[in-house]
């Protein structure tokens, strides 16, 4: 179980090597990526600034209503804007990549969302229950591979590492690779999961801005699944959608790296993001039981 091309078992890694691998694999994709989607992420930028005013009802009836906050990256739906948030310029004389993101709770968040918190963040089993799954459309896929770690930088870029740091630690990342059933797509669905809502916005803010730079890194398929690893730089689609405490995205790409064939990559990445945001769902509220 891996993130990355070189890795980063959850067994003692070597963190120099892996490390330095990592980040030229995050680099060498971002870089990719930007050429291709820069264009609609200056779109969706000043549309999502445009929307950060007056967000804080959204937050109570998700937590109420049980809803999702989600994003597409071609403004393909309706948005809901996540809790208030607001990003900072770096001042004068400063340069940093990443802003500095306040978010906070509304005042009148509904009383029941500190008895959610209060349950224990959710588990991979509970979040992957399933090695084989079958969507609304008939369509099914293999869960090749899933990692786990409480080290949350190790599966994410830098840039999304950093956000986090401003404020509380993440509590959880539990990642899935799943493949469908001509074995061509790779799909990683990650859960980003936070003791408070707060810095799941603030995570959620910032990918749904510039889902390139706040990226989690797409697993790489283990030797005994038989899948080739998708060849650094290629093209892919990037999703998100955030529950009450997580964030869960979806990194889907062709293993050949093609750059073809994308309404139909499309459908399948957010059809997976879309039946594991409806586990997370029932189980952040409360309605999987007690017992987790």
């Amino acid at each position: 179980m891996t993130f990355g091309d070189q890795g980063f078992p959850y067994g003692p890694p070597d963190p120099y090597a892996q490390f330095a691998a990592q980040q030229h694999r995050i680099e060498q994709e971002r870089i990719e990526q930007e050429r291709i989607e820069q264009g609609r992420i200056r779109r969706r930028r000043r549309n999502r600034r445009a929307a950060v005013a007056g967000i804080g009802a959204v937050l109570v009836a998700a937590v109420a209503a049980g809803v999702v906050m989600a994003a597409g990256d071609d403004g393909g739906g309706p948005a809901a804007a996540p809790p208030a948030a607001t990003a900072t310029a770096t001042p004068s004389g400063a340069r940093s990549a990443v802003p500095s993101v306040d978010a906070s709770l509304p005042s009148d968040a509904p009383s029941s969302l500190p008895s959610l918190l209060a349950r224990p963040v959710i588990r991979p089993e509970q979040a992957f229950p399933s090695k084989s799954v079958r969507l609304g459309d008939g369509s099914r896929y293999s869960r090749v591979d899933l990692a786990t770690t409480t080290d949350c930088a190790r599966g994410m870029s830098a840039e999304l590492a950093e956000l986090i740091q401003q404020g509380g630690k993440c509590s959880r990342l539990t990642a899935a690779l799943f493949t469908d059933a001509d074995r061509r797509s790779q799909v990683t669905v990650t859960v980003l999961s936070f003791a408070r809502v707060e810095d799941a916005s603030r995570v959620f803010m910032m990918a749904s801005m510039d889902p390139v730079t706040y990226q989690v890194v797409s697993l790489d398929p283990p030797p005994e699944a038989g899948l080739p690893t998708v060849p650094p730089g290629s093209a892919g689609v990037f999703r998100r959608v955030m529950t009450v405490r997580s964030v869960v995205f979806a990194n889907g790409q062709w293993g050949d790296g093609s750059e073809t064939g994308e309404a139909e990559l499309t459908a399948q990445t957010e059809g997976l993001l879309k039946h594991v945001m409806d586990t997370v769902v029932t189980y952040e509220d409360g309605e999987a039981g007690e017992s987790g």
